[in-house]
């Protein structure tokens, strides 16, 4: 009996054994099958993303890039540069060699070198119309003497630039084809979204038809490239040569226009939106170049002390530091000191707002500006010009002891009738302020602190960093008169 019930529980083990290896078993065979499911998933979306690049965990390209790369281009320039001496001069001038030889041992054996030479520099483009319109970089052909435009079948073409643009780095070229052109599609950029994945084309390094890829780092970038500057940040790899070559994004739509990387940084890449290109796009082609608006004044940013003492709500705006006598802001009123919040219904919340606000108003026309004078909001109208080339509406400045200073440029220097454009010069002083107490006043310029001569706003902000004393020096320009001025911390 004893072994007849050892024998019923061992067999009662092993049928539960059994029933539970089963069980488990089923629910292995579940749990392996839901991953099928999603997998069809997965590939309907990246295939739905990418098209039929896109079949498999790891979508591919190839097709996408197939499809763009005939109608982007190389873009080789040639210019002439003078060296304004013999080019012996240059690599010799001011080294050991030079004394211990003297020039006339190198031109014996070297003989005379030309006073000048060709230089070749190259870029990258896209065709935008089917008889030979190319976008590229105005700093790709700026001053070239011959441009020569190879497409993706090798065929070369001799280029002329149909108009261009400095301020936001656009050129538009154009070649005389056999035929038609495959041509690029223009996106919206404005429709991007950082993350979005982007391809960029182009010619590094002079190594044709290089393709890189990554996404969207950051939209509306400031880099001092210039006054409208409103970069996508992108760490698609780009390199020299690269230079105005399409951004695109997975539609094959281009996006961008690749003009600027930082040399010190890795995965960081600056593209010009092709909205702005499409805006430009007429003007460059139909009159060789882009009109914009133009106030006349200087302005610079409003900081929250600056708001405090202007009776202003927030640190928004845009502070007039100088009126130019005899242009439109001038003769519609606004006066320095006024703050400019509104134009034409549009709130201003910082100077690079301003410029782009301005710079599409047309010629002509009467704005209304709203400003902030002795802390009261005042409507005025103005009737706004054409900006002519060299023009500053607003530029970079630099506080210090409760003072702002700016670059004195050209136009500046012109119209307050200046020697030179020497020094720095004061643009607005803080009520109560070191800089006050010392009877700093705007429009004074400059042109030493301490023993430190003072030439522009790179020897200003390189004197006034480098020093921790309460109290400085300045040499000061105001008229006729120079004097010594000395500024403390209270």
């Amino acid at each position: 009996m004893q072994k007849e019930d050892a024998g019923r529980k061992n067999f009662l083990k092993f049928l539960i054994v059994f029933l539970a290896g089963t069980f488990m078993l089923s629910l292995v065979g579940m749990v392996n099958c839901t991953p099928w499911t999603k997998n069809a998933a997965v590939q309907e979306v990246q295939a739905a993303s990418v098209g039929e690049a896109g079949k498999g965990y790891l979508p591919s390209l190839a097709d996408l890039v197939e499809r763009l790369k005939p109608a982007v281009v190389n873009i080789s320039t040639t210019k002439t540069v003078s060296t304004g001496m013999g080019s012996l001069e240059s690599p010799f001038r001011g080294s050991p060699f030079e004394k211990f030889f003297g020039d006339e041992f190198f031109q014996r054996f070297f003989g005379e070198m030309p006073r000048e030479y060709k230089q070749r520099s190259l870029g990258s483009g896209f065709i935008i119309s089917k008889d030979g319109f190319i976008f590229t970089n105005n700093h790709v052909v700026e001053k070239a003497d011959e441009i020569v435009v190879k497409l993706s079948d090798g065929k070369e073409y001799k280029a002329e630039i149909k108009g261009r643009d400095k301020n936001t780095d656009l050129a538009l070229l154009k070649i005389k084809p056999e035929g038609e052109l495959p041509v690029t599609k223009l996106g919206v950029s404005s429709e991007l979204r950082v993350g979005d994945w982007v391809v960029a084309i182009g010619n590094p390094f002079g190594l044709s038809q290089t393709v890189t890829a990554g996404i969207v780092s950051a939209k509306g970038r400031v880099i001092g490239a210039g006054p409208y500057d409103d970069f996508i940040q992108t760490d698609a790899s780009i390199n020299p040569g690269n230079s105005g070559g399409p951004l695109f994004n997975l539609r094959g739509e281009v996006v961008g226009i690749n003009t600027a990387i930082v040399a010190q940084g890795q995965g960081i890449g600056f593209a010009i939106p092709i909205d702005i290109a499409r805006e430009a796009l007429t003007q460059l082609r139909d009159k060789g170049k882009v009109i914009r608006g133009w106030l006349g004044v200087s302005v610079q940013d409003v900081t929250e002390e600056m708001a405090e003492k202007l009776g202003l709500k927030s640190a928004a705006g845009a502070l007039v530091g100088e009126v130019f006598k005899g242009n439109p802001a001038d003769k519609a009123g606004i006066k320095t000191g006024d703050v400019i919040i509104e134009i034409d219904g549009k709130g201003i919340k910082d100077t690079h707002e301003l410029l782009k606000i301005v710079a599409g108003i047309s010629i002509g026309r009467e704005a209304k500006v709203t400003v902030v004078r002795d802390g009261k909001e005042k409507m005025i109208m103005v009737k706004v010009e054409e900006r002519r080339e060299g023009e500053i509406l607003a530029q970079e400045t630099e506080g210090y002891f409760g003072m702002t200073v700016q670059e004195i440029t050209a136009e500046i220097a012109q119209h307050m009738g200046l020697p030179s454009t020497d020094g720095v010069i004061v643009s607005a002083v803080e009520p109560e302020s070191p800089a006050g107490d010392a009877g700093i006043k705007p429009r004074d310029v400059i042109l030493q602190v301490d023993t430190a001569k003072i030439k522009n706003m790179k020897d200003f902000k390189k004197a006034t960093q480098s020093r921790d004393a309460k109290s400085v020096l300045l040499l000061i320009s105001r008229g006729d008169t120079k004097y010594f001025v000395v500024v403390r911390e209270r």
